[in-house]
């Protein structure tokens, strides 16, 4: 089975959002990682204190199968179409271990045997 990844990066406190309605869209589940942006200027204020663009990844691994129907749903919760929302895009994968529960028995994405 071939799979793909879908990558947003959004404004901290958005990721749940968009994990809710791919949940309810059917994907088994995402990662979320904390990040800073460097697209936007960093503020100085007082000339010591500085503000910067907190932000959530959201990795999700999708069969090629799924990808563009679950990539829709991601792209309208994030709002990513909204300027200064956000950015959302795919990678394909080429190797992939640890995914069990996409297929059932064993490990589909390495053709491991279950319990390895």
């Amino acid at each position: 089975m071939k799979y793909e990844a879908i990558v947003v990066i959004v404004e901290r406190g958005k990721a749940n959002a968009v994990i809710k309605k791919i949940a309810e869209a059917g994907a088994i589940g995402a990662t979320i990682a904390y990040g800073r942006g460097s697209g936007e200027q960093v503020f100085s204020f007082f000339r010591s204190l500085k503000v910067e663009s907190s932000k959530e990844i959201i990795l999700i691994i999708s069969t090629v199968d799924k990808l563009d129907a679950l990539y829709e749903i991601v792209v309208d919760a994030a709002k990513v179409r909204e300027q200064g929302k956000g950015i959302a895009f795919t990678v394909p994968i080429g190797r992939l271990t640890g995914i069990r529960s996409m297929e059932g028995e064993g490990n589909a994405a390495s053709g491991e045997p279950a319990g390895t």
